[in-house]
């Protein structure tokens, strides 16, 4: 069984009407709507509002993906707590960045960079997959297209990815890496750029396929119990 927790900073999605009227019972829902059928994954919830976050070392302990919406709590983000993901996923644990994460605690220390981009508001996008061989684009087309979106363009301030799964092209005329990988350690890095909170993105089906795909691909194909290897024996000399 593949255990996700999907976090959420529910600071928008509580207090500004127009984010409720999209997410009435927040965005991390929204976000669990895609994994709702699946009978070989099981959800969790975590907000910042929790203790420790909802990241308390049991739920990483028992988290195989941990997906991460974010936008602006970035800095109420306890170090401590994003120190304590970085482990899991450098020991095996997945990790999803949505939208604004990029901006996140979690996703800039792992990939050592300041994530920054360009952005506007309300635009169409269409979403080409690069790369149709990948195990997160499986069971998607050609492309698709979310009539209103918030627009993200480059350049992204991120290392160069593994892969490019997708590039997002806005009816601006801008194009944006939307959906890269990296590893860490054990661990596997996904980033996705649709998902702004106004917007009824994570309802999609395309968008919902993304995320179970993405889930999969992210799980740790070793227990992290493995990983933690005893001292290495000495080299013997000849």
């Amino acid at each position: 069984m593949l255990r996700v927790t999907i976090w959420n900073e529910h600071l928008q999605d509580k207090t500004q009407a127009n984010v409720i009227a999209t997410y009435p019972d927040g965005i991390n829902a929204g976000v669990g709507k895609a994994f709702e059928s699946e009978k070989d994954i099981t959800i969790q919830y975590a907000t910042m509002d929790m203790p420790d976050h909802g990241l308390t070392q049991d739920v990483i302990d028992n988290t195989d993906v941990l997906i991460w919406w974010a936008h602006c709590g970035h800095d109420k983000v306890e170090d401590a707590i994003a120190a304590r993901v970085i482990e899991a996923v450098h020991k095996s644990m997945g990790f999803i960045a949505l939208h604004s994460a990029h901006l996140s605690k979690p996703f800039t220390r792992l990939l050592g960079s300041t994530g920054t981009l360009r952005w506007r508001d309300n635009d169409r996008e269409r979403i080409w997959v690069t790369s149709p061989a990948h195990p997160i684009a499986q069971g998607l087309p050609e492309y698709f297209e979310l009539p209103v979106e918030e627009m993200y363009g480059e350049h992204f301030d991120v290392p160069n990815p593994d892969d490019v799964v997708f590039i997002g092209w806005f009816a601006g005329g801008e194009v944006f890496r939307s959906g890269m990988t990296w590893r860490r350690g054990y661990g596997k890095v996904f980033y996705f750029q649709p998902g702004h909170e106004e917007y009824p993105t994570y309802f999609d089906k395309n968008i919902q396929q993304v995320l179970r795909n993405a889930a999969r691909w992210a799980a740790p194909t070793m227990r992290r119990a493995e990983i933690a290897c005893p001292n290495p024996k000495p080299l013997e000399t000849v």
